[in-house]
């Protein structure tokens, strides 16, 4: 399907399955992107372990709900406290935060808040799914 690339995307599959480079007696599991350029597989395929993807679809929900919010806020975030939230996970936590290091960080996260809002019928189609899966699981 590929969102706003379907029918012109050079992602032509996803898979689960042992990740390409393991070592011996270290056995991953990964998701992978396959690309292909047209003429060949390309090299720009990705491959993540899975616990990196389940961690990309935490900081994406996170994200939208506090993007959603943000509205109400003058000027999005606070500088003085750029941290959106702290999820516990693995006897730590996953720090999520707006990155001040950024110079442009005012007006990126502007133009973030309107693709996210541009996109959002697109998001929330996945997202609606993603929590139907999760509930049928028993989550």
């Amino acid at each position: 399907m590929d969102g706003r690339y379907a029918g012109n995307t050079d992602a032509k599959g996803l898979s689960l399955g042992l990740a390409q480079w393991n070592d011996r007696g270290k056995v991953e599991i990964s998701a992978k992107v396959w690309r292909h350029t047209g003429d060949k597989w390309s090299r720009q395929s990705e491959e993540l372990p899975l616990h990196r993807v389940l961690d990309l679809a935490l900081l994406v929900c996170r994200t939208k709900a506090f993007m959603t919010g943000a509205y109400r806020q003058k000027d999005i975030f606070d500088p003085q406290n750029p941290q959106i939230d702290k999820l516990p996970l693995q006897g730590g936590a996953f720090d999520l935060s707006v990155c001040t290091d950024n110079p442009m960080i005012n007006e990126d996260i502007k133009l973030f808040r309107q693709c996210l809002a541009d996109n959002d019928e697109m998001i929330s189609e996945r997202l609606h799914i993603l929590a139907r899966l999760l509930r049928e699981m028993g989550y």
